[in-house]
């Protein structure tokens, strides 16, 4: 493996993938930043595969029409792991949800599984 890993570009491609509404889209950028195998784990679902994956990020988007995820600062890596906060609201408005990932990057240069947590939710989620 690398050690050369740019891991904000790395994260920067996640949140892109998260904010991609056009369906077609948004399983190519599955395809092309998630091994086969990868998975998705964070306190409300566990989804393991592009078609889990993609099925997760559309209920998201559309439990949350309109929102945007935002990279909440700096990302942080070592080795075959990036950590970083990530914020969900209107674009240019306070976060309405915000969580806080650790990917680990496979051989190959993609996410191989991803562990998230919830800082702030709002009530009833």
């Amino acid at each position: 493996m690398t050690t050369n890993i740019d891991y904000t570009a790395l994260a920067e491609r996640y949140i892109a993938v998260w904010n991609e509404t056009d369906p077609a889209a948004r399983r190519k950028l599955i395809e092309g930043l998630y091994t086969e195998d990868a998975g998705y784990v964070d306190p409300l679902v566990a989804a393991f595969g592009h078609d889990a994956i993609d099925a997760t990020l559309g209920a998201v988007q559309s439990q949350f029409p309109g929102l945007v995820f935002t990279l909440g600062g700096a990302v942080d890596g070592h080795h075959d792991l990036a950590r970083f906060t990530w914020n969900l609201g209107p674009a240019g408005a306070e976060a309405i949800v915000v969580g806080f990932d650790v990917i680990n990057i496979a051989e190959d240069g993609r996410i191989g599984r991803v562990s998230g947590f919830l800082d702030k939710v709002p009530a009833g989620l």
